[in-house]
């Protein structure tokens, strides 16, 4: 059978004169066909070759969402070199640090500054080549053309690195085989969502492609009849998805959340009959939902009024959504689905090829649950309810850290650090994680304890500091001891400058209360407990989060 970048290839040719992949710049998009796509990557695949890679070397990626990041892309596992994608918006020391592990024979930067503020922080750094670079000295008609080099079931795809509980990043490695399977489980799922209509889907996409989960979504549709669609300006986000008109876009729930809030607090400013109606709207739907009858009238004209003119700043042709990274709120999920907006959670991480579960389109979602485990793959509870996966689509390993993978792949099943149970339907619930690692609605995973670390250094009279922010949009800081809300916002000041913006401290709350084993905030030998920390907590952090939020509103 053919593997999961043959059927890529296959598909581009099929599509040829088609529209396959587009960008927004401004109101106007610049778009391929399957054929421009292919001999994009033709010419990029003539530059790997003339410049030496040779299969199973290393490349690192590193730029935005583009045209030209996916043809590079397609290129390096054309040719069997094994890709590196890395966070454009990552700090250059930390980018170094994932190169100085999986050292690349390449750096392909978006442009000449990506790869000097690297080689800044790292003389040692590989020879850098821009995308420019790569187009303007091999031209298409030089290309290499022609179907990828043939590769095994296990040969090494790509790292894609991930932090783990100490700081440290870790490259994932994914192969052939867990390509392979997840690629055929989720086009097979955009299949049902499109199985009544006629023409390509539409899908926007605005996440990294860095992120396991979102490159699966990008081959995905170039495996697929569809249009991908993808943003060049995340602060003109709202009009893009306008402009694109998408059938269904992936999500993280900050996003989401972001439109829920930013609905409510606007419609907290009209009339008193707008908010009468919309009140009244959604408890009428709230009944309904739970098959209770009552408010019609009420659920009418708020449809009429206001559910759908919320729903038409999505565009005219969407049909739904999808989230992933982080379970999202059961109440957010109840807010879309109100507004005629279904929308379906996949979970997973980058060591099972970015998804283990994903709810079916063709049966009614249960908020708060994540789906059932996609076909092919086993799942169950372990000691502490963690979850453990099992399959084809399972990592064969962390690069270079043999005692790691040890840790977490025993007896063939993956220990996700995360907790959970399933219902009779096989529905799962995410309850919570065992591992410290906060994991933040945007997808973001952050180690805590070298936060908290530098932090500590700046504040002599703290006791501890504690970061939360798992499932939240940005951290926030729990501090004790003699300190002043003055010197606290120093040493956040000087510690943010070194952090990428999704690892900074945005707010701070002192507690009186120290952390002791005596009042069980502490374990016998000085460990923080933290989920006891976060529910003795749970009002000053929710707190400390809705002050941040109305200082940002006011602020904008």
């Amino acid at each position: 059978m053919p593997n999961f970048l043959e059927n890529t290839f296959a598909q581009l040719l099929k599509a040829s004169s088609r529209v396959v992949l587009r960008e927004i710049h401004g109101t106007e998009f610049v778009s391929v066909s399957g054929a421009e796509l292919l001999d994009q990557v033709a010419s990029a695949r003539a530059y790997m070759r003339a410049t030496g890679l040779e299969a199973g070397d290393c490349c690192a990626l590193l730029g935005p969402n583009s045209i030209r990041w996916v043809a590079i892309d397609l290129a390096l596992m054309a040719e069997g070199i094994v890709v590196v994608p890395l966070y454009s918006r990552q700090a250059p020391a930390e980018l170094a640090a994932m190169m100085k592990d999986c050292t690349p024979r390449l750096l392909i930067a978006s442009d000449a500054a990506v790869g000097e503020s690297v080689a800044q922080v790292w003389p040692e750094a590989p020879l850098c080549a821009t995308f420019d670079g790569i187009f303007q000295s091999a031209p298409l008609q030089n290309g290499i053309a022609g179907p990828p080099n043939p590769r095994k079931s296990t040969d090494l795809v790509t790292i894609i690195y991930t932090s783990g509980t100490s700081g440290e990043p870790k490259g994932v490695c994914l192969n052939t085989k867990n390509l392979d399977h997840m690629l055929s489980c989720t086009t097979g799922w955009m299949e049902r969502l499109d199985r009544n209509t006629r023409e390509p889907l539409r899908i926007f996409q605005y996440l990294p492609f860095n992120f396991a989960a979102s490159w699966i979504v990008m081959m995905s549709c170039l495996t697929r009849e569809t249009v991908l669609t993808l943003s060049a300006d995340l602060n003109k986000l709202a009009d893009e998805i306008r402009l694109s008109a998408p059938n269904y876009f992936f999500n993280v729930p900050t996003l989401l959340e972001r439109v829920k809030r930013g609905v409510e607090e606007a419609l907290s400013k009209r009339g008193s009959l707008i908010q009468s109606i919309y009140k009244k709207g959604r408890a009428a739907w709230q009944k309904q939902s739970e098959g209770e009858s009552g408010g019609g009238l009420w659920l009418f004209a708020a449809q009429k009024l206001i559910f759908g003119k919320i729903r038409e700043r999505f565009g005219p042709n969407l049909r739904g959504l999808v989230c992933g990274s982080a379970p999202l709120a059961p109440e957010t999920q109840e807010f879309f689905a109100m507004l005629g907006i279904p929308i379906w959670q996949v979970y997973g991480l980058t060591e099972t090829c970015g998804i283990c579960t994903m709810d079916d389109p063709g049966i009614a979602c249960e908020s708060g649950r994540v789906g059932q485990a996609v076909p092919g793959i086993e799942m169950k509870t372990g000691e502490d309810e963690e979850i453990l996966v099992s399959g084809p689509n399972i990592f064969p390993g962390y690069w270079n850290r043999p005692e790691e993978t040890a840790r977490v792949l025993e007896n063939g099943w993956f220990h996700t650090g995360d907790q959970g149970e399933v219902n009779s339907r096989g529905n799962w619930r995410i309850s919570g994680r065992i591992k410290n690692l906060i994991i933040l609605n945007s997808g973001h995973n952050v180690a805590p304890e070298p936060i908290e670390e530098k932090i500590a250094q700046r504040l002599p009279g703290a006791q501890q500091v504690v970061i939360v922010g798992n499932g939240r949009g940005y951290l926030c800081a729990l501090v004790t001891g003699s300190v002043s809300s003055d010197s606290v916002q120093s040493a956040l000041d000087v510690v943010n400058s070194e952090l990428p913006h999704y690892r900074q401290v945005r707010n701070f709350v002192i507690l009186s209360e120290v952390f002791t084993p005596e009042n069980v905030l502490l374990t016998a030998n000085g460990k923080l407990k933290r989920d006891t920390i976060n529910k003795r907590f749970r009002d000053e952090i929710d707190q400390m989060y809705r002050k941040h939020a109305v200082a940002a509103g006011s602020n904008a």
